[in-house]
């Protein structure tokens, strides 16, 4: 059962060796472990802080996102807004430009159709008065077979023309 049971120089010489060996951990050991501990809290510290930084550079970053995609999103609206203006203009202009052509067509064929008209009823003046001339020199051949009564008729045809001048 020694061996369960120390004497009293073996605990006072692990006493003293324990003593010894804390005070060297103490002056040497601990100061170290303690710096070590205290650079990686500095360590872990400053990651979460790079991390906290990129979290708010990332929410930035969401933010300026959401303004670029709204202001694009603006433009498009603008740009789609323009874009139907100007086909409305360019459809209104089609039209004027085709009401015009129109206008100008119609008015064209208004001025053929009086033309042919007026074409039209010179030829039809002169076939009446070519049927009248030859009806009345049928008829006057007949009736002026003597030389007063030729006279007599070239008289009232000289009066009736000085009445129309």
């Amino acid at each position: 059962m020694e061996l369960f049971t120390p004497d009293f120089g073996l605990i006072f010489w692990m006493f003293v060796a324990f003593a010894i060996l804390f005070l060297i951990l103490w002056k040497k050991g601990w100061p170290a472990i303690m710096s070590m501990i205290d650079k990686r809290a500095d360590l872990i510290e400053k990651g979460v802080e790079y991390a906290q930084q990129a979290k708010d550079q990332l929410d930035n970053a969401r933010v300026d996102a959401d303004k670029i995609i709204a202001e694009a999103r603006h433009r498009q609206a603008d740009i789609l807004r323009e874009a139907d203006h100007m086909k409305d203009q360019i459809v209104e202009q089609a039209r004027e430009e085709a009401r015009k052509a129109a206008q100008k067509e119609m008015e064209s064929a208004r001025l053929a159709i009086a033309q042919e008209r007026k074409e039209a009823e010179k030829q039809f003046r002169d076939q009446v008065s070519e049927f009248a001339l030859d009806i009345a020199s049928k008829v006057t051949r007949k009736s002026l077979s003597a030389d007063k009564a030729q006279a007599k008729l070239v008289d009232s045809l000289l009066d009736e023309l000085e009445t129309k001048n």
